[in-house]
């Protein structure tokens, strides 16, 4: 009977194992999945802004937390993000063919962008923020990696992300990954104007702006009844605000107000930005006005929310 249960045991265990090893397989796109598109650095360079890819790539200037870039264009990383399951150090992804991403094929940089997969089959931490990037068309983001591939390439030793158990595990992704990523680009609603579709756009992908604005589920994944509603920093320090039009939020700000918080960072009652959004107001005021506007029009379509209940 005992000689039974143990082999049954065995059985399951090898079962559960199986199990896991199918649902963590990395899910990629192939060559033929990619248009056939000339690439544009110059749109590249706006997705780059747009993406704030120096915010979290760029040399810190100061520690490795620090908000301070020392130069936009050397993409080294070895900024650190320290969260409650541990420290993420942020890779190098300048040209560099040693350190960087300058082996990269562009079918890798998109499966990187839009499936959360490294060559190799790797997944990629969501801390990197493809559940929004995956949302961005083919096109913006073959631009993007012609626009990474004009930078200087920077050779650079970044530290080994120093998580907690289970999140060590990085096999274990491809379970998030099955649940929160599939590929799929940017869906325009054919009932909202140009403007409005343009800023959802810019928003929901390269702007990744819910990552940050909304709160999370025990698994890390976006709870989408209550998107943009605010959320806590990842960093625990200070919160992200609710940006629905509600009375929590900025229901009383007009699409202008906020397009003019992006180009100047002030507030419609005279105070300015602060803290971790001082980086990201800065990119936006990089961005073409008309980008700037079609944000604004999008967030005012939101759904009004109001803020969400703080959980530990």
């Amino acid at each position: 009977m005992a000689l039974k249960i143990s082999l049954i045991a065995v059985a399951l265990l090898i079962a559960a194992g199986l199990a896991f090893y199918l649902l963590t397989t990395s899910v990629t796109f192939s060559a033929s999945d990619l248009p056939d598109h000339v690439p544009d650095a110059a749109n590249g360079k706006t997705m780059f802004i747009a993406g704030g890819c120096a915010e979290c790539h760029a040399v810190p200037a100061k520690a490795c937390d620090s908000l301070d870039i020392e130069d936009e264009t050397r993409l080294a990383g070895g900024r650190c993000l320290k969260t409650d399951v541990g420290a993420f150090y942020v890779p190098n992804i300048s040209p560099d063919k040693e350190s960087g991403i300058g082996g990269w094929s562009t079918l890798d940089f998109v499966n990187a962008m839009k499936r959360g997969v490294a060559p190799g089959g790797v997944h990629l931490y969501p801390a990197f923020p493809y559940t929004s990037y995956q949302r961005m068309r083919f096109e913006d983001v073959i631009d993007l990696k012609a626009y990474l591939d004009t930078l200087p390439p920077v050779r650079s030793a970044v530290l080994a992300n120093d998580l907690r158990f289970p999140y060590n595990i990085r096999r274990g992704v491809g379970l998030f990954q099955r649940l929160y990523v599939d590929g799929k680009p940017f869906l325009p609603d054919p009932e909202a104007s140009e403007a409005v579709n343009r800023g959802g756009y810019l928003v929901l992908g390269a702007g990744h702006c819910t990552e940050c604005h909304s709160p999370r589920n025990a698994l890390g994944g976006i709870i989408a009844g209550e998107a943009f509603a605010g959320a806590e920093s990842p960093k625990g320090k200070g919160d992200a605000p609710n940006i629905t039009p509600s009375e929590d939020g900025i229901g009383d700000w007009s699409a202008e107000d906020i397009a003019y918080f992006l180009e100047t960072g002030s507030t419609p009652d005279f105070d300015v930005v602060g803290e971790s959004m001082v980086p990201v107001q800065e990119n936006m005021a990089l961005l073409p006005p008309g980008d700037r506007e079609a944000i604004a029009a999008f967030l005012k379509t939101l759904l009004p929310r109001p803020e969400p209940a703080k959980t530990p």
